[in-house]
């Protein structure tokens, strides 16, 4: 059996507005395995990235509070320490690469400095020791000329390559865990690819796990080995990598997969689309959230909300139609 590294068990973060309650992540279940790569995707605000802000203790505080659950890393939870104790795990045993690196990234500090300032707060290094190590770190992702390029400011380097510093810094302390929130978004496809070759090259050397957040389901199928699908602040699918693309069991995982480009067809087809709109997390339904969209949908589905359970295809889901065994597609 293999060993989790993180577990997360009933996790509620949610965000208190003037409007009302915005639960942002309902009640969440994730084990990450040791060396393995957890995905979790589904479409913007449906929260996978305030998962990865919870995980860290990140959660903007007011409005928004980590209500209830635990958050296990290594056994421990880390919903009960203090913000002291918290600051020697952030980034030196779980750190995360964010989703657009100008930004991230301190405009008027080099790059050099910015890795190495992650060195001398957790590995007690000096200036010269943390310098040095930073251009092995960026000779490590592929920077060329790494020894000059950690003089270099964030604007002087094109997006793949502040997208590889920010992997450097990620990586800087040998964390066992890296959280990538949307690491190729903002890159063009050929970039896309060398980046998450690198991750991938990174985590089997440095004996990593990882945590790759995206709503690229191509990204998720190139690198990951579990999929959590999301949606509307909770987990609606959670399969295999494998497994869950060669027999989708939700609806909405299904459209999602629908709505992918294929080039293995004979003859052109218009993609399909889910219809509707995700329902707004200040106002939802009482029963399954994705009640509005569904084309499988029963009245059960209407009036209460289906647990996470295992389905006849083995995996796990939030389905009153696929629990039973039904299968509606033509």
């Amino acid at each position: 059996m293999e060993e989790n590294v993180l577990e997360i068990k009933d996790l509620k973060t949610y965000f208190y507005t003037p409007d009302g309650i915005v639960k942002a992540v309902d009640g969440i279940n994730l084990s990450v395995k040791r060396g393995s790569i957890l995905g979790i995707v589904g479409e913007s605000g449906c929260g996978k990235s305030m998962t990865a802000m919870s995980i860290l203790n990140l959660v903007p505080q007011p409005p928004g509070r980590i209500v209830s659950g635990e958050i296990l890393y290594e056994g421990k939870d880390i919903l009960k320490l203090k913000e002291s104790e918290m600051r020697a795990i952030r980034g030196a045993k779980i750190s995360m690469i964010f989703q657009e690196p100008m930004t991230a990234l301190n405009p008027v500090f080099t790059v050099g400095e910015q890795i190495a300032e992650a060195l001398r707060v957790h590995k007690g290094m000096n200036r010269r020791e943390a310098m040095d190590k930073a251009a092995e770190l960026l000779s490590l992702v592929n920077i060329p000329s790494a020894r000059d390029r950690i003089k270099d400011y964030p604007h002087q380097l094109s997006g793949g390559m502040r997208q590889r510093v920010m992997i450097a810094m990620a990586i800087s302390c040998s964390p066992s865990i890296v959280i990538a929130d949307e690491p190729t978004t903002a890159l063009d496809v050929t970039v896309q690819a060398q980046v998450l070759d690198l991750l991938k090259q990174l985590m089997e050397k440095m004996g990593m796990s990882m945590i790759l957040i995206t709503h690229d389901l191509g990204v998720i199928a190139e690198a990951a080995n579990d999929v959590a699908v999301m949606y509307a602040g909770r987990i609606v699918e959670y399969a295999g990598t494998e497994v869950l693309f060669a027999a989708p069991t939700h609806p909405y995982t299904e459209g999602l997969l629908n709505s992918i480009p294929r080039f293995d067809k004979k003859k052109r087809e218009r993609l399909k689309a889910i219809p509707g709109i995700v329902p707004r997390l200040l106002d939802l339904p009482e029963g399954c959230k994705f009640y509005g969209r569904c084309g499988i949908a029963i009245d059960r589905c209407k009036k209460e909300e289906p647990l996470l359970k295992e389905t006849a295809k083995g995996h796990l889901a939030r389905c009153w139609v696929r629990e039973r065994g039904y299968d509606t597609r033509n």
